[in-house]
């Protein structure tokens, strides 16, 4: 899963002559003289990167335009306004979505059509709108609101998705961190914790190609989650599939079945699954989805309905009319693929050529997914992100992938290389990697 850090065999005038490591010693096992030659060096390359006026963005996980205009036929569809059942979809009703959509993507996520609903555009809407229905009534399992608990607190495995972190600081939910590895959280952490303590309510997981490391949730470790003891009963795992079928390579990573996992083990009610076409049609106008047992979906509408009446189920139509079948999801996230693996093939290439060989940082090499998870070496990362954002390079600040932004080594930062073009990820990247040059070499030359 991790870029490895080798030597480079390109020249070293490579990229407008700024220097390329080629080098197999460590920075931090360099003499003094040498050490101070290459701050030197770098402090050169870095003003000539600031004197050149660049002004780019890798903060956010965004589609390209590219990817965007994929989708622009569904600007003509629906062709009727009915949907499979004769429904007229211009009108009130169906809380739950249109049938057709749900059952291809039910199909898609591995769970039956009776367990999805679809929604508006944002899965991030539903997730708090999840959080408030369990804060002010309780869920299928609860012994009471949420609200009415001493302390509730989620666990977090880190590095993670700054959203979910702001969504349960908004509504004063602690935190307890677990590390996320390559097979997904370390289970083991998770179970002591929430065997232990009756405020632990939950757990918040990207399990197909986290956000940022990329990581995929085993079958082993997802059996577990969804097995293990917790001193909650009412215990819920947020399993916030945002980019399961956002494949970078031709080997395509099955989510774990954590429905079934967990009806198996007798908790059926424990996973919500959300999702959505977010980053496959228009990020602004797509449709999202949550998925979870028959009486969490009609937990779930019965307070939705409180305040609503029925979702855009035009737009629902379009989409359903667009794909076609499953298939066709799959088939539309190839063209993705193809625009968005050169930019991540980009990244490991100036990655490693810049920085191979100086054990100055380390990073993933994804096979799915939004993003790169960079750490630097202890205690530079704010300065990365200070510098690159001195250059004109917009980087998600540091530490963001951990909640209230507090990475205890200030060693982590999210790289998001959707957005721009081929282009501008290599002048990034290569804006990046002099920015962790001297900022490596300034803190093992004080």
């Amino acid at each position: 899963m991790h870029g490895s850090a080798t030597a480079s065999p390109y020249p070293a005038t490579l990229w407008n002559d700024r220097p390329v490591s080629t080098s197999t010693e460590p920075l931090s096992a360099q003499s003094s003289a040498d050490l101070a030659a290459f701050l030197a060096t770098q402090k050169t390359a870095y003003d000539a990167l600031v004197a050149s006026g660049l002004k780019l963005d890798l903060t956010r996980g965004k589609p390209a335009a590219a990817q965007l205009d994929l989708s622009d036929a569904l600007l003509g569809l629906p062709t009727s306004v009915k949907d499979a059942s004769g429904v007229d979809t211009r009108n009130y009703g169906g809380l739950e979505g249109i049938t057709e959509l749900r059952a291809m993507f039910a199909e898609l996520l591995w769970v039956e059509t009776e367990q999805v609903v679809a929604g508006g555009n944002s899965s991030l809407v539903m997730m708090r709108e999840v959080l408030v229905d369990l804060w002010l009534k309780g869920g299928v399992d609860s012994e009471r609101p949420w609200s009415q608990e001493e302390k509730v607190t989620f666990i977090c495995p880190v590095p993670g998705y700054d959203r979910h972190f702001t969504l349960l600081d908004w509504f004063g939910i602690d935190t307890v961190t677990v590390p996320m590895n390559d097979d997904g959280p370390d289970v083991e952490a998770v179970a002591r914790l929430a065997a232990d303590d009756p405020s632990i309510k939950g757990i918040w997981i990207v399990p197909t190609y986290a956000n940022p490391s990329g990581s995929i949730v085993t079958q082993e470790i997802a059996e577990r989650l969804a097995s293990m003891p917790t001193a909650a009963g009412d215990f819920k795992i947020f399993w916030d599939n945002a980019y399961a079928f956002h494949h970078l390579t031709e080997d395509e990573a099955k989510s774990a079945d954590i429905l079934s996992l967990a009806s198996a083990a007798g908790h059926p009610h424990r996973p919500i699954m959300f999702a959505s076409t977010s980053k496959i049609t228009y990020a602004g106008a797509g449709v999202a989805f949550l998925a979870g047992s028959v009486e969490t979906v009609k937990w779930y509408t019965t307070h939705l309905g409180k305040g609503a009446i029925g979702p855009d189920k035009l737009n629902q139509l379009r989409h359903a009319e667009f794909f076609g079948s499953p298939q066709g999801v799959r088939d539309h996230m190839a063209k993705h693929r193809a625009i968005i693996a050169p930019k991540f093939d980009e990244v490991e290439r100036v990655l490693t050529e810049r920085l191979g060989g100086l054990g100055v940082a380390s990073w993933t090499k994804p096979t799915g997914g939004y993003f790169v998870s960079l750490d630097v070496l202890d205690g530079t990362a704010a300065r990365v992100v200070e510098l690159a954002k001195q250059a004109g390079i917009a980087l998600t600040p540091a530490g963001a992938s951990f909640p209230n932004g507090n990475d205890p080594h200030d060693r982590n930062i999210r790289l998001a290389p959707t957005f721009p073009g081929l282009a501008e990820v290599t002048e990034a990247m290569e804006a990046v990697a002099t920015c962790v040059l001297l900022a490596a070499a300034e803190k093992l030359s004080s």
